[in-house]
């Protein structure tokens, strides 16, 4: 079972914005990524694509911090949902703004975890902070779903509260 759980891990990682990705897209970054277990559902995604506004001047880099419902195995299963329904609003369905992407994952899930005719009402979905940044305008917009947003400009932290409402059923 232990080797297993291991090969999931590879599996999942796999999926996590890679290293080169994120130095390409966004030379000053750091990513803090300490699972708790083996598997996670606790993940990171970034995407860039040109911006179809403006007649696509620009790229834009999305950047998403979630925690979904879980730990270990179960959270692992929710990342990789999470993860393909972000790919899918965003990269599929050429979404571009954050608060919609997040609409769109939260249809997803309900529909994926709580299909009609179901007794039971799940409560899995994942907490996430979801950033489009547009390099030509200098111009960050961002969803938040129960995690904060923070920057740290100057010197100094701003905080912007999120909406007390996660990516899911409740």
């Amino acid at each position: 079972i232990i080797d297993s759980i291991h090969y999931a891990k590879r599996i999942q990682r796999a999926l996590l914005a890679s290293d080169g990705f994120l130095k390409r897209n966004l030379p000053e970054h750091f990513v803090l990524f300490k699972p708790k277990d083996i598997v996670s559902g606790d993940f990171y995604w970034a995407n860039a694509i040109k911006s179809p506004f403006e007649g696509g001047k620009g790229d834009v880099v999305f950047l998403a911090v979630c925690d979904c419902t879980g730990h270990g195995v179960p959270g692992a299963f929710m990342s990789l949902l999470n993860i393909s329904l972000l790919n899918e609003a965003n990269i599929g369905k050429k979404i571009m703004q954050p608060d919609l992407i997040l609409n769109d994952v939260r249809d997803g899930i309900i529909k994926a975890l709580n299909p009609e005719g179901m007794d039971v009402e799940g409560k899995d979905g994942m907490d996430c902070i979801l950033c489009a940044y547009n390099f030509e305008k200098n111009s960050l917009t961002f969803s938040c779903a129960n995690n904060p947003l923070w920057i740290v400009r100057n010197k100094e932290v701003i905080e912007f509260k999120p909406d007390k409402m996660p990516v899911g059923m409740h």
